[in-house]
């Protein structure tokens, strides 16, 4: 089973990119995708609704042209959910889930704290929030993969300079914390790390300067699992090759 994460930065114009040319190519089972910054009723075009995929998308309602999460799956999902029960989250479109038997793929996208107090607050809210909803998940038996942009870095190995991000929003200690409580305490698995130890690799960017070029990058999209499915966890990558967005899509395969 392949699981291929990205955050779009706006669908559309991943799409004038190549995107779905790519996708194309990349035989996945299912696509979570982030940031997809339209409203369903905006994207008619067949190439939004990829051959043999089903698709599902979940719009900011609170503001158009914003946030927004989708799943692409080759399986039909026996169900999809599109709700976790706060408006305030909810309304942003965030949050999609689609279920195969006892497997959960959920496309997520945690709110950026960069712009100001404001969002960095409500940005704590939710890691609050989701502490007991994780819990949760864990404790119903079934297999879940979280795809998406946390908006956080973990460790050193998982920014480019670390030292100088200690104050900026992505690399707080507090949001680090969090990560280290649901990794190390909870039991979820950091996929990409159970892959690759040791690894330096970014999935984002910032647009400023060379960022890219000189890949002074940020790690902030995963693919998180219950423990269940750590062994079964057999390649990962992040494609950089053709630029998509200011993010790289992240793959993990996993064993059937």
């Amino acid at each position: 089973m392949r699981i291929i994460s990205l955050n779009a930065n706006g669908i559309r114009s991943a799409a004038t990119k190549g995107v779905f040319d790519w996708l194309r190519t990349q035989n996945a089972d299912v696509v979570c995708l982030q940031e997809t910054k339209a409203q369903e009723d905006q994207l008619t075009d067949p190439m939004f609704r990829p051959d043999g995929h089903h698709c599902f998308y979940r719009d900011a309602s609170s503001k158009k042209g914003y946030s927004g999460v989708a799943i692409y799956a080759k399986r039909e999902p026996d169900q999809v959910l599109t709700e976790l029960g706060w408006d305030a989250f909810d309304q942003e479109g965030r949050y999609i889930e689609a279920r195969f038997g006892n497997l959960s793929v959920v496309s997520l996208y945690v709110p950026s704290g960069s712009s100001g107090d404001e969002r960095q607050q409500f940005k704590f809210k939710v890691m609050e929030w989701l502490t007991p909803i994780f819990d949760q998940w864990l404790k119903s038996g079934r297999d879940y993969v979280i795809c998406g942009d946390w908006n956080i870095v973990h460790t050193k190995n998982d920014i480019k300079n670390w030292s100088s991000n200690q104050k900026n929003s992505g690399c707080l200690p507090e949001e680090r914390a969090w990560l280290d409580m649901l990794f190390q305490q909870r039991g979820w698995v950091d996929s990409f790390r159970a892959l690759k130890p040791d690894a330096v690799e970014y999935t984002w960017w910032s647009n400023r300067g060379q960022a890219r070029a000189n890949n002074v990058g940020w790690r902030i999209d995963y693919q998180v699992a219950t423990p269940s499915l750590r062994d079964r966890m057999s390649g990962c990558s992040i494609y950089r090759d053709q630029r998509f967005s200011d993010h790289a899509p992240y793959t993990v395969d996993y064993a059937d």
